[in-house]
């Protein structure tokens, strides 16, 4: 973890949800992520950094509602929206869904910066941070603004996405941000009629690139539609069918990755290991 401008004041632990390349689910689990969190027991924001493509409003059901802003003059922060127990924030509760963002990169990283610290957050376990898909300015300025706890990789199985991801976890690692793991979505379809199961889009891709780069896999989600229709309605898996099993991978996940945010925090830490005997 870097030693970077400023942390964020009401939030813990800042978890860089990020993807190489876009189309392989990163904001829908990034969204069921931060759900499956506060599942778990955690207090949890998430914080939707695509600025020119924010989907979290839709995705958590809150639509065009606008964030009340509170403090004096010059010392304004915006109350962060409340859906299924977490909090958000968004561009897109700035802004229109019809409203363009046409803007060159110094606006949309200063647009960031301005949702990162002008946000009151409130005494947050886990910020969890929709990226962009890419390697591009609001990565780097993610991370050299605010102490990311560490990041967390989504990819298909397919051998595309996976040049992305690695690409991804590069970039990553050259401004000192720990990977905490790697998420394979997509991983398997399981036909509703017959239940036979298929890797559409290749096999093991997700441990392939744990293996090459010294991290875990955190889990895998299968291709399946229901997925989809609940976070398009507003109620991801996670709340909409929180006993369903695909559900319970999320869960599974989020138990993983709070354990390697734990290990994170130790090797940080720095402290040397104490060893008691009895002589």
């Amino acid at each position: 973890m870097a030693t970077l401008d400023q942390s964020i004041p009401g939030v813990k632990n800042i978890i860089a949800v990020a993807s190489g390349k876009g189309g392989v689910g990163k904001s829908t689990t990034a969204v069921n992520l931060a759900l499956a969190l506060a599942a778990e027991g955690a207090r949890v924001g998430i914080l939707d950094a695509d600025i020119y493509g924010p989907s979290q409003p839709h995705m958590l059901g809150i639509g065009q509602q606008h964030p009340q802003v509170i403090g004096e003059q010059g010392q304004q922060k915006m109350v962060p929206i409340r859906a299924h127990g977490i909090q958000s924030i968004s561009m897109g509760y700035l802004v229109t869904e019809q409203t363009p963002m046409l803007w060159r990169g110094p606006m949309a990283t200063g647009a960031l910066q301005q949702l990162l610290v002008q946000t009151a957050w409130d005494d947050v376990d886990y910020l969890v941070v929709d990226m962009p898909p890419g390697t591009g300015d609001i990565q780097i300025t993610l991370a050299q603004k605010v102490p990311v706890t560490g990041a967390v990789i989504v990819t298909t199985p397919q051998d595309i996405a996976l040049l992305d991801a690695k690409k991804g976890i590069e970039m990553f690692r050259k401004v000192n941000v720990p990977v905490l793991g790697v998420v394979e979505n997509m991983a398997i379809h399981v036909c509703s009629h017959c239940g036979h199961e298929e890797h559409i889009f290749g096999e093991g891709g997700g441990a392939r690139i744990a293996r090459d780069y010294n991290t875990r896999v955190l889990g895998s989600l299968p291709l399946d539609l229901s997925i989809r229709v609940q976070a398009d309605s507003g109620k991801p898996s996670v709340v909409a069918d929180p006993e369903s099993a695909i559900s319970q991978r999320y869960r599974d996940i989020a138990r993983k990755l709070i354990a390697a945010v734990a290990q994170q925090r130790e090797q940080d830490s720095g402290l040397p290991d104490i060893e008691i005997t009895d002589d």
